[in-house]
């Protein structure tokens, strides 16, 4: 069962936290999220799931940014959330993909506990200028049914920022 954008709202402060919160966002059974001024871009042309990728940071100047086909960029959420007794599952808005561009490329689905920003893995088809503060994914819940777990991972919990791939934790002994 997903949630319905008035019970998201009757839930918030409870079992769900976004911050900053603006009712005009809410849809039918979504939550718009706005992209932040940064963005991470990886430096090295091959990327190591073993290693840990050099990276830099990009901020989106007000005239916007443009993003070049065949190379990831990751942004960030505006939004800070919390989510309990919930899944929290990520979309591109259908707009932004209309223009050719995927806002996460694996990684939409959320687990129950997760608290921080969300993490934008972006890629377009073609050239495409994008802007700082626009609407460009939606957050939607899942109900959950059953005892479960709550998020416990040390990667991506509690982070304040874009987070790059930290798979390459998984190998150090």
């Amino acid at each position: 069962m997903i949630l319905s954008g008035r019970e998201i709202d009757a839930r918030m402060g409870q079992d769900i936290v976004i911050r900053p919160y603006d009712t005009s966002r809410l849809n039918p059974n979504s939550y718009n999220l706005a992209l932040h001024d940064e963005l991470l871009i990886y430096t090295e042309k091959q990327l190591d799931m073993k290693k840990n990728n050099s990276w830099t940071t990009l901020t989106i100047p007000e005239e916007g940014f443009v993003l070049e086909p065949h190379r990831l960029y990751l942004g960030r959420t505006v939004e800070y959330t919390e989510t309990s007794n919930l899944v929290p599952m990520l979309e591109g808005r259908s707009s932004v993909g209309r223009l050719g561009l995927f806002v996460h490329v694996t990684a939409g689905f959320g687990d129950v506990g997760f608290r921080g920003f969300w993490t934008l893995e972006m890629f377009c088809v073609q050239p495409i200028r994008i802007y700082a503060g626009v609407e460009i994914c939606q957050i939607y819940y899942h109900a959950l049914q059953g005892e479960s777990d709550s998020y416990a991972s040390g990667k991506y919990q509690d982070n304040r920022g874009i987070q790059p791939s930290l798979l390459y934790r998984d190998y150090i002994d």
